[in-house]
């Protein structure tokens, strides 16, 4: 295992590049923290470039197990990929309250519009479309709500907060690693891609009748979620093939984003 003592040290200075939006997009990369989520990627295929673990966790057992899971899979490689940091290294890298002494660097995955509508992965032909949400543990949650609820990936229009950031990455809980993701890089941009695709896009807004319950949600829909404070942009609401609405009782206005986007894309699983 090689060591970073120093805050020299150019792996190190790019692992702290990481902590910002600017270099994860001028890189390519992104950073994972805890043994949970190091694991969830390698349970699925995705391999991190190295790993950094605290002095002192590699007595830790599930941190040596999976140091030694890791181990096995870039043996062939024949390159240390394994780093140890002291403990004030590590903490300067390190975006969590309480610390679980290891961290990953993993490569950003998007696909392309012909990977993206062909992934093996089809369930239902449902896709959600993220339009410029900005709350990270909002678009985290979605995230991991999609996974669950059988939707096939995810469009992020840009002006999206970052799905790598480290707050997205671990209100994910893993699901990151398993929801193909296409950007667009317009609400147009988008349409364009999901009506050549054959989607039917259907919105959220309240200038409408029709309550979820009433549409059909079951398959290939694209389902857009809009911005925490303004909801979805003018050209969905005037471009979607249907607009829905979830009924409220009260005074209550609205509900937070991600618990809209999940009792919605919840009703194509309940069919």
């Amino acid at each position: 295992m090689k060591k970073i003592t120093s805050s020299d040290n150019k792996t190190f200075k790019m692992c702290i590049q990481l902590q910002r939006r600017k270099y994860r997009d001028k890189l390519s990369k992104y950073m994972i923290e805890g043994p949970n989520l190091i694991e969830e990627a390698l349970k699925n295929n995705v391999l991190p470039e190295f790993i950094l673990v605290e002095q002192g966790q590699t007595w830790n057992l599930e941190i040596k197990q999976i140091c030694e899971k890791f181990d096995e899979k870039t043996r062939a490689t024949k390159t240390e990929k394994i780093w140890s940091l002291e403990k004030n290294l590590f903490e300067k890298l390190s975006q969590t309250q309480n610390s679980q002494g290891i961290l990953g660097i993993v490569e950003k995955c998007f696909f392309t519009e012909e990977m993206f509508f062909n992934h093996p992965k089809s369930r239902n032909g449902n896709i959600l479309v993220l339009d410029r949400l900005q709350d990270p543990g909002n678009v985290g949650t979605i995230i991991r709500t999609a996974d669950a609820a059988g939707y096939d990936g995810i469009m992020v229009l840009k002006g999206t907060v970052d799905i790598f950031s480290p707050k997205v990455v671990r209100a994910c809980t893993g699901s990151l690693f398993r929801m193909p993701f296409l950007v667009a890089d317009s609400a147009e941009h988008a349409i364009q891609i999901l009506k050549k695709n054959g989607k039917r896009i259907v919105s959220t807004g309240f200038e409408t009748d029709k309550y979820y319950y009433e549409a059909d949600l079951k398959k290939n829909i694209a389902l857009v979620i809009g911005n925490e404070g303004n909801g979805i942009c003018e050209t969905f609401k005037s471009l979607s093939d249907e607009v829905i609405k979830i009924p409220m009782s009260g005074s209550i206005e609205s509900l937070n984003a991600s618990v809209a986007a999940a009792i919605l894309m919840y009703e194509a699983m309940r069919h």
